[in-house]
């Protein structure tokens, strides 16, 4: 018998049957369906999360720290940022140059961290996703910001925005107040300390040293006050020309404010930062009363922008071989579609538990047949069919229900994904937060569980066909 006789008669008895037919059918669809609903979550949350990789340029982007392990480790400096742009396979390596600055529009005032970009670094994908505006280049008098900073200015509309005015200001400690308030005697306690002083005592044993120690400390006080208290303020008014959408995590977060280089210099010619923990850093490298050149600046990381093609382990061995270390968001990913992939098959596994329940009734429904069309099965034996025949039309029979069941489990699945993905998208747009697409079912997931209903229906029915193919065809027609 061919495979076409096998299922034209396999389809005829499940005609006859309607109604179990029917219910074994819709216990393959509801196993499908959650199934295909399931895996639809998982496949849609893979695809978010490569989606927003690609949309920011996470795939070619790597990133650069100096070396934790060892505490005479290389700094980050714009000589380091140079070699770290010679690199085969790297596009563009720029600086995470991270300040704070004051911030007043009209008679809102914010204070919020600032960096510093090359008009390179402005034309990469990270810093592309512009909710209103433009780009930006390396011209002065512009400014990037993004919407964490009119979240604190109380700006609803981010069109509204462009071309505002800011004021943008930056306080840095002053060395000249600093030697000023160190040497200058206001309230005459020098001639005090000078009066105070016990001549015939002069020779005698720690004398000396105590007022030693205590004029040391009294200056040092006075010049860390001038240091701290009289501060520097550099103010520059810059047009906003473009708005964008906040993201990033720790490692890479796009700040508030984004200035090209040409404005973030002058900021940063003004003096160091007026942060107490800087000060410490800049006395041990003796750059206290002089100010450090731009090309030994120290930078906390560096961004390299990849060639499409680069190979990320390549790259990374020559940042290492120069004594930094790096973190691949490439490499995130890979461990991201690991976990997506135990996740999938978590839930696959609890479809697969409804599947086997249905596998169940299918045996049950081919047993239930066999009894009933034991005459069937005798006449076809005395018309010359095989065993294998026999055993065939079974397997084929098993295979139609669980095809039938799989197409009307997809489309369940497909309805059920789709009605989640909307409550989803309504709960998201309830709670102000950015809308995203939790499932996806593509066609890798559509063939899937069209095999598995198939092959698992067809395990099924082996049974069944199996002791169907064992009927003595004298017994079945004797027994008629």
């Amino acid at each position: 018998m061919s495979f076409r006789d096998l299922l034209l008669i396999a389809l005829g008895n499940l005609r006859r049957q309607k109604l179990r037919s029917l219910l074994t059918i819709s216990g393959v669809i509801i196993a499908i369906g959650a199934f295909v609903a399931m895996l639809s979550f998982g496949a849609g949350n893979q695809r978010m999360i490569s989606d927003q990789f690609d949309e920011l340029g996470l795939f070619t982007t790597m990133l650069v720290y100096p070396a934790s392990e060892s505490g005479d480790s290389l700094s980050l400096d714009e000589k380091a940022v140079l070699r770290l742009a010679d690199i085969r396979g790297v596009r563009l390596a720029y600086p995470y140059d991270r300040f704070k600055v004051n911030v007043v529009w009209g008679d809102s005032a914010i204070g919020v961290d600032a960096q510093a970009l090359s008009a390179g670094a402005l034309e990469t994908k990270y810093y592309s996703r512009l909710e209103a505006g433009e780009r930006i280049g390396d011209e002065a008098g512009s400014v990037l910001v993004s919407d964490e900073l009119l979240d604190g200015l109380g700006v609803a509309d981010a069109d509204s925005f462009i071309g505002q005015r800011i004021a943008v200001s930056v306080k840095s400690a002053s060395i000249d107040s600093a030697l000023v308030r160190l040497f200058s005697d206001p309230d005459g306690n020098l001639r005090k300390r000078l009066a105070s002083l016990e001549v015939d005592s002069l020779l005698e044993d720690g004398y000396v040293e105590r007022i030693l120690r205590r004029e040391l400390d009294a200056a040092t006080r006075r010049f860390l006050d001038g240091y701290l208290n009289a501060q520097a303020l550099t103010v520059d008014t810059l047009e906003v020309r473009g708005v964008i959408r906040s993201h990033g995590s720790r490692r890479n977060r796009v700040l508030p404010v984004i200035l090209p280089l040409s404005t973030a210099r002058r900021f940063d010619a003004a003096g160091p930062s007026a942060d107490p923990t800087e000060l410490l850093p800049r006395i041990m490298k003796g750059e206290i009363f002089t100010k450090a050149s731009s090309m030994s600046k120290a930078f906390p990381q560096v961004t390299l922008d990849l060639h499409p093609y680069a190979s990320h382990s390549v790259v990374a061995d020559s940042v290492e071989a120069m004594g930094f270390e790096s973190f691949s968001y490439a490499s995130e990913f890979e461990e991201i579609r690991r976990v997506m992939l135990f996740f999938n098959m978590g839930l696959g596994l609890v479809g697969l538990v409804a599947l086997v329940t249905a596998a169940l009734g299918i045996a049950n429904t081919m047993v239930m047949s066999i009894l009933e069309r034991r005459r069937e099965i005798g006449i076809l034996r005395s018309l010359g069919a095989q065993a294998r025949d026999i055993r065939g039309l079974f397997l084929v029979e098993s295979g139609a229900i669980g095809a039938l069941g799989s197409m009307g489990g997809i489309l369940l699945g497909w309805i059920v994904a789709r009605v989640a993905s909307g409550v989803a998208k309504a709960v998201m747009r309830n709670q102000d937060v950015e809308v995203m697409e939790l499932f996806a079912t593509p066609f890798w997931l559509v063939g899937i569980a069209m095999a598995f209903g198939v092959l698992v229906a067809v395990l099924a029915g082996t049974y069944p066909a199996g002791r169907a193919a064992r009927v003595d065809p004298v017994e079945a027609l004797r027994q008629e």
